[in-house]
């Protein structure tokens, strides 16, 4: 699953080299944009008196896993939602490929999965991938091959018959991030993907996170599993809207002197509340 050759044989043929039939021709590069995957300037967001990011600045490139990492409200939804253009900012600005994020021809080329289950209960597996892969543009034979992928990929193709409603709490949220995986998209944005999702099936949602990455995607994906967080290439660490810390995992311990990714992040919140 880590290298180029597992992607393409598990989820089809990438969509960078042709336009098959059933699918929207969406412009895409070929080569890496030279502009970054995320670009995030002075960001601040209050609702009325509440203060949900302060002065948020990222340039995230191409190519990796990006973990944000933080406790409920620290603005991790928040950032994600301004990045789909779903919240304007109050202030500041972001980008994702160099375009504005209300550029919405970016969204055939972004992928979400919410915090929330966004699928329908009363349709089947298979007829709600159905229904977000004509939403996304898709059809005809590249979408059948394109939903056999995903739903082999979150273990759940000999469900594609049931009802959302029969399945678990961890199935359905498997049927979500199936249907972000539908379009191929080339950036990522996951709400936390592996909450209720079994160990061992985390560590192959992992192996393919990366694999994507190897392959140019960049994903960007929220987490309360600080120690699953140490598997991303790097980490922003929120806290009350503030970014505490940006690096890979191994930067942010070492510059914190701890040696797990969890302590790192509760020694940074006593830093900043004046603790030490």
């Amino acid at each position: 699953m880590a290298g180029e050759g597992s992607v393409t044989s598990s989820l089809g043929p990438r969509s960078e080299s042709v336009t098959p039939p059933g699918r929207r021709a969406f412009p895409r590069p070929t080569a890496p944009d030279a502009a970054p995957a995320i670009s995030v300037h002075r960001l601040g967001k209050k609702f009325g008196e509440v203060t949900a990011l302060a002065d948020v600045s990222l340039e995230i490139p191409s190519g990796v896993v990006l973990g944000l990492i933080g406790p409920n409200g620290a603005g991790k939804t928040t950032l994600i939602r301004i990045l789909l253009g779903l919240t304007r900012p109050t202030t500041g600005d972001a980008s994702l490929f160099g375009r504005p994020v209300e550029d919405r021809s970016l969204r055939a080329r972004v992928g979400y999965m919410p915090q929330e289950v966004a699928v329908y209960h009363d349709l089947t597996v298979e007829e709600n991938l159905d229904l977000f892969g004509r939403l996304y543009g898709l059809g005809g034979t590249y979408l059948r091959e394109r939903e056999q992928g995903v739903l082999t990929l979150v273990d759940l193709a000999d469900r594609r018959r049931s009802l959302v409603a029969e399945l678990s709490g961890g199935m359905r949220r498997r049927v979500s991030f199936a249907a972000a995986l539908l379009p191929d998209p080339e950036l990522l944005l996951l709400d936390e993907p592996t909450v209720g999702v079994d160990p061992e099936l985390r560590s192959q949602f992992w192996e393919y996170f990366h694999g994507l990455t190897g392959v140019g995607k960049t994903i960007v994906l929220t987490t309360h599993y600080l120690e699953e967080a140490a598997r991303a290439d790097r980490v922003v660490c929120l806290y009350a809207g503030a970014v505490l810390a940006t690096g890979s995992p191994e930067e942010v311990k070492a510059r914190t002197g701890a040696a797990s990714l969890e302590d790192a992040f509760l020694r940074l919140v006593r830093a900043r509340a004046g603790g030490e």
